[in-house]
């Protein structure tokens, strides 16, 4: 187990690790990788799907296996801004972060600029897609509604109407930029009312920070936009692996303000909750939001949970007193 361990340690590093990439539109961006169908998502994600200690998997069954040395996976906060920056893209593997970055944003010109117009033969303006694009990036994680969006590209006249921007979200759905995150809807045993709106996620986090021309640095100075963007890291690898368990990914979101950042539901009903904290400092606040979430639902009619679960930045994996786990992403595998 160590030398798996180091072995995980240094390809999470920057090494030859390959990490999750969400779906990827298959006509462009040669130099980034970009020609995988949605069926088909990168299967290795951020900590090297083959090594993990902690599966999708065995979570789903009521298994832990945190005995083999609880191991701390070797990714720092610089590490994983750049981890972020930089994205999924298979064809990126091997770049210099510069080079992978550039890559990325030329993606964002080319969807702007030539790709949203040819989805569907309707002519659009670049810099209003551009405008669009970096709000979307502001509101990464976010439910976001349509007036919000419209009003975030601009003020008074220059804002770009909410039929417009409706239309822009649909052509860029069907380019696979954007893939938002559907809400859960489960039966309840209070009266809270839950809220439908989806959250709103690029495919991969690297778009959110393109389209906003950031680094890895700009993340380091901005830590509420970091958070943002770890939890669409997260999601976008739960997305692979449960996509491998044939599961799908939502998020939770009541009237009371409760929110769950992802549920992961199996066909036959099972379900996971999880929060997303990229720090240590908030992981008893998520485990006291997940035991008033379990609390809420109505397990007669939708089960126990197989886990709940914090999924943390770095770190140990462990299991709390309360039974929530604590799961650094580098240990987040199928």
């Amino acid at each position: 187990m160590a030398g798996r361990a180091r072995d995980l340690e240094s390809r999470a590093a920057g090494g030859g690790c390959a990490w999750a990439a969400g779906p990827i539109h298959p006509d462009r961006l040669r130099g980034s990788g970009r020609r995988h169908h949605p069926a088909h998502r990168c299967r290795q994600a951020l900590s090297g799907a083959d090594a993990t200690d902690v599966a999708l998997r065995e979570r789903a069954q009521h298994r832990f296996d945190f005995g083999r040395g609880a191991a701390r996976r070797g990714l720092t906060i610089t590490t994983l801004a750049e981890r972020i920056a930089v994205g999924g893209w298979p064809g990126n593997l091997g770049k210099t972060p510069a080079a992978a970055l550039a890559a990325v944003r030329g993606y964002i010109d080319e969807i702007r600029r030539v790709d949203i117009s040819r989805i569907d033969g309707v002519r659009r303006d670049p810099a209003r897609i551009g405008r669009l694009l970096r709000s979307l990036a502001r509101n990464e994680s976010t439910s976001a509604t349509v007036a919000t969006i419209s009003a975030d590209t601009g003020s008074g006249d220059a804002a770009i109407g909410d039929d417009t921007v409706r239309g822009y979200l649909d052509a860029l759905e069907r380019l696979m930029v954007v893939e938002n995150q559907p809400a859960w809807a489960p039966h309840l045993r209070s009266r809270s009312r839950l809220r439908q709106g989806p959250k709103r996620r690029f495919v991969d986090p690297s778009l959110a920070v393109a389209s906003l021309r950031a680094s890895p640095e700009r993340l380091l100075s901005d830590m509420e936009w970091f958070g943002f963007l770890f939890e669409s890291l997260v999601v976008r690898d739960l997305r692979v692996y449960a996509q491998a368990a044939d599961a799908e990914v939502f998020h939770y979101r009541d009237n009371t303000g409760l929110e769950v950042d992802a549920i992961v539901e199996a066909q036959d009903g099972r379900w996971a909750a999880f929060e997303v904290k990229l720090g240590q400092a908030a992981i008893d606040e998520a485990s006291a939001t997940l035991r008033r979430f379990a609390d809420r639902i109505d397990t007669k009619k939708c089960g126990a949970p197989a886990v709940l679960a914090v999924i943390t930045g770095n770190g140990f994996g462990y299991v709390r007193p309360d039974g929530v786990a604590v799961i650094p992403i580098g240990s987040l595998g199928p």
